[in-house]
């Protein structure tokens, strides 16, 4: 059997938090673009998800709101309700737990105290059941109260195809979805430790009445290097399920397969979903800090300064698929005083014909204000200003010479002999 978890913070803060994460996951989701049949990965499981979380692409499905049996995936709210409720430095005193000898389990002997830390290693790597039985009575008083949590925590996170019955995973009447547990995981890898966990072969647990040295149960995470979680999990009735999730060049996909009949077929339904999901987009820059996407001219002189993002814009998109940039309200002239980094307009990066980040676009240098020469000296090189200036030449020697013919008439009168009187 196997489980998962999530972030670590304030109850009530980070429980408003997630109920909003998982509301915009479960919007994405729904509504997300599919990959034609003839692409998609050969998969064997009955019921199987892939899911670019950056863009809320679901790459491939296949019957992917089917309820159906999940197993140890069900530690993965078990992991989310303790993390919510307990700090993983809390330490918690293990219960008598009497497991069948089928059953995964780390050996906690009753009256045993281990941090919260070392709990859900023990639930994620290892899916201990004693350590699911141990966090639910210690979270919540008791392992009925603990499963009402989960149904109302489930309902709240929009999981609408999940009903769990234990926190461990053990009852094949309980069921869930391969939608609701990306979901779910969806909201669990935006936690740290729980990423990391998920991402170890191995982990030691130091608390306790002895060290403890796990391993992993998931075999891909121990045998694939882009491979970095989640959490398997396996009954008679469910069959083998795996949550998986694989980064490489920046690009993370989740994926997970319910009813595969071997683990060898588990694993393979993963790895070739995962790989797929991977091969098929990219992470592009679309801009980047203080790279000129824009030129202003600079009034009254012969310069321009070079108009440029205040931040790196990186975006996932299919390999497919181009970003787009352009600038708002970019001025082609300016004039100082202004300093390095000054607004002067937007830059706007736009993916499948929609808005998806917006940036300041500011100067890439000081500008200073234009100097009362240079105002002078541009000023005179205007072509207006020439004619201007022509036209006032013109004007002025038009009066000089119509002076000078005034002044000639008036000599000229002055001159001639006055008329004989008869």
């Amino acid at each position: 059997m196997t489980a998962s978890a999530t972030g670590q913070a304030g109850p009530a803060p980070l429980r408003a938090a997630l109920a909003v994460l998982a509301l915009v996951a479960a919007i994405v989701l729904a509504g997300a673009p599919v990959a034609r049949a003839q692409d998609a990965p050969s998969v064997k499981a009955p019921s199987a998800i892939l899911v670019e979380p950056a863009t809320g692409d679901i790459v491939f499905q296949r019957k992917a709101d089917d309820r159906r049996p999940i197993a140890s995936t069900t530690k993965l709210m078990t992991a989310l309700l303790t993390l919510e409720s307990a700090s993983l430095d809390d330490v918690m005193t293990a219960i008598d737990y009497r497991a069948a000898p089928v059953e995964s389990q780390i050996g906690l002997r009753a009256g045993e105290r281990l941090t919260v830390r070392d709990l859900l290693r023990g639930l994620l790597l290892a899916s201990a059941n004693d350590a699911a039985a141990t966090l639910a009575v210690r979270v919540a008083g008791s392992r009925s109260a603990f499963v009402r949590r989960m149904n109302t925590r489930a309902e709240e996170l929009g999981l609408r195809d999940t009903h769990f019955l234990d926190p461990i995973g053990l009852r094949d009447d309980a069921y869930s979805s391969a939608t609701d547990l990306v979901k779910l995981t969806l909201i669990l890898r935006r936690n740290a430790f729980f990423r990391e966990t998920t991402n170890l072969r191995s982990a030691t647990l130091r608390s306790g009445a002895r060290r403890r040295t796990i391993v992993n149960r998931n075999t891909l995470v121990r045998t694939q290097a882009f491979v970095n979680g989640v959490k398997t999990g396996r009954t008679q009735r469910a069959g083998y399920v795996l949550v998986g999730s694989a980064t490489r060049r920046g690009v993370t996909v989740l994926s997970a397969v319910l009813g595969d009949q071997t683990e060898a077929d588990r694993d393979r339904d993963t790895l070739a979903l995962l790989r797929y999901g991977v091969s098929r987009y990219r992470v592009r820059t679309a801009v980047r800090e203080d790279e000129p996407v824009a030129r202003a001219d600079l009034e009254a002189r012969d310069e321009s300064v070079d108009l440029v993002a205040a931040r790196t814009v990186r975006r996932t998109a299919r390999v497919d698929e181009r970003v787009a940039v352009r600038t708002l309200g970019a001025p082609k002239e300016l004039d100082g005083p202004l300093p390095r980094g000054a607004r002067v307009g937007t830059v706007e990066v736009r993916l499948r014909g929609k808005v998806v980040d917006r940036v300041p676009l500011v100067t890439a240098r000081e500008v200073d204000a234009a100097t009362f020469g240079q105002r002078f000296a541009e000023w005179l090189g205007r072509g207006s200003t020439v004619l201007l200036l022509a036209a006032f030449a013109a004007c002025s020697l038009l009066l000089v010479l119509l002076r000078r013919r005034a002044t000639r008439r008036r000599q000229g009168e002055r001159a001639r002999p006055p008329a004989s009187v008869a």
